[in-house]
């Protein structure tokens, strides 16, 4: 969240940022609660230094055999006026935290102001749109004719947005995730498999909830989430810790099945691995020093972008505007795969700097020397990939006239050797 000295000196700011995020969150009431808080802070602090010399002065009354019952009978009338106001203040602070965690993220100077996606521009581009002498395939027809993936039989089990892999389908699923958590250990993140199940703390404290609680796979009758993305389990790792400066950054690659009810998407990408209930991802997450979060993104989105470069397989990076970015966002940057079905390029990665605003929430600090008072981190989180788009990508990028598809030669050697997905 943001700081609240923040949003109480900067206001009008804050509400500006909302309008070019066209958010309709309304901050009408949040200066007379704010105000009402503070009041009922200055009483209770009044009252607390009376009571507090009272008791002294009993003490004193006492000491000389003077009667302190009439005094002390006015300092349990103050105790229960404390009590009141306590309470009072209590669901005074209740109702502006609701206003505060409803607040989003404040975006970087850069950040272009847009409405939405087709306001995304363009920052670069790697390899051209495959071409083909044939019309090219989607890749769920792709799947079902090469007998690797079965649409059919998942909805008759679990309903729609669902997805059976068989055979080289699951081989080339489970072959993606293996290149790359090796790639990235490779350039510096430590491996992590994490829970799949979180906490309503957890959730909160990355910025699900309590904004995003439709989207979201609750666990009945308790309090606790399937993981929506592995940036759930690995940014809450360090939560209500404080961190040695010196060992900072810490970066993490973090494998975890993902769950999310697309609570909204009705009729969107209804049919493929584009958007489903379940799947997999490889997610890359950073920790790191405040004056380092700018530089520590660019070289994740390069880090999520080596991916598809030795897949060999085009991208483009477009830099998200104002109405497209996430909630906890400061700037994004989205990683789009050329598929060639649909002639254009989609989402299989995003990579965002979310500065201290989930820090504050969670309460990760670092010091940076044992005398110094804490200080947020910056935490930074992207996928690394979308394994289901990453499969998806692939099977249409390298499909064959014939309905084959030809393994990249990265994933070769994850394959066992299989170099053409054949029927």
């Amino acid at each position: 969240m943001l700081d609240i000295k923040f949003v109480r000196d900067h206001l009008d700011d804050v509400k500006a940022m909302l309008e070019r995020r066209h958010n309709p969150l309304s901050l009408d009431d949040f200066e007379s609660i704010d105000k009402e808080r503070r009041n009922i802070l200055g009483e209770v602090e009044e009252l607390k230094a009376k009571r507090n010399a009272a008791s002294k002065e009993v003490g004193a009354m006492k000491k000389k055999g003077e009667d302190a019952s009439a005094l002390m009978q006015e300092m349990r009338e103050v105790g229960d006026e404390i009590a009141k106001l306590d309470e009072k203040l209590k669901e005074t602070e209740a109702r502006l935290n609701a206003i505060m965690l409803s607040i989003p993220n404040m975006p970087k100077e850069d950040v272009p102001i847009g409405k939405d996606d087709t306001e995304n521009p363009e920052v670069r581009k790697w390899g051209e749109p495959t071409k083909f002498s044939f019309t090219p395939q989607a890749h769920w027809d792709i799947g079902e004719n090469l007998d690797i993936l079965d649409f059919e039989r998942a909805h008759k089990v679990s309903g729609a947005r669902f997805t059976f892999y068989k055979g080289l389908g699951a081989r080339l699923e489970r072959a993606c995730i293996n290149f790359m958590m090796d790639l990235h250990a490779k350039q510096g993140y430590t491996e992590m498999l994490a829970p799949y199940i979180v906490t309503r703390d957890s959730m909160t404290g990355t910025g699900q909830l309590p904004k995003f609680a439709e989207d979201m796979f609750k666990l009945e009758g308790l309090d606790q989430y399937l993981v929506p993305t592995a940036e759930v389990p690995a940014t809450n790792f360090h939560r209500q810790e404080i961190l040695d400066a010196a060992k900072l950054p810490e970066h993490y690659t973090v494998y975890t099945a993902s769950f999310r009810a697309e609570a909204g998407s009705a009729g969107k990408d209804t049919r493929g691995l584009i958007r489903q209930h379940q799947f997999n991802k490889v997610e890359l997450i950073k920790f790191c020093l405040p004056e380092n979060s700018w530089d520590e993104l660019e070289g994740m989105t390069h880090d999520a972008e080596e991916v598809l470069q030795l897949l060999k397989i085009p991208y483009h990076v477009v830099l998200l505007c104002t109405g497209d970015m996430g909630f906890t966002s400061a700037k994004t940057y989205d990683i789009e795969v050329w598929m060639p079905s649909q002639d254009r390029y989609r989402e299989i990665s995003s990579c965002s700097n979310c500065l201290d605003f989930q820090a504050r929430r969670a309460s990760i600090k670092f010091r940076r020397s044992p005398k110094d008072k804490p200080e947020f981190c910056h935490t930074l989180n992207g996928s690394g990939l979308a394994v289901g788009r990453t499969v998806a990508a692939i099977l249409e990028n390298y499909q064959q006239e014939d309905g084959s598809v030809v393994v990249p030669d990265a994933l070769v050697p994850y394959m066992g050797g299989v170099k053409v997905i054949g029927k």
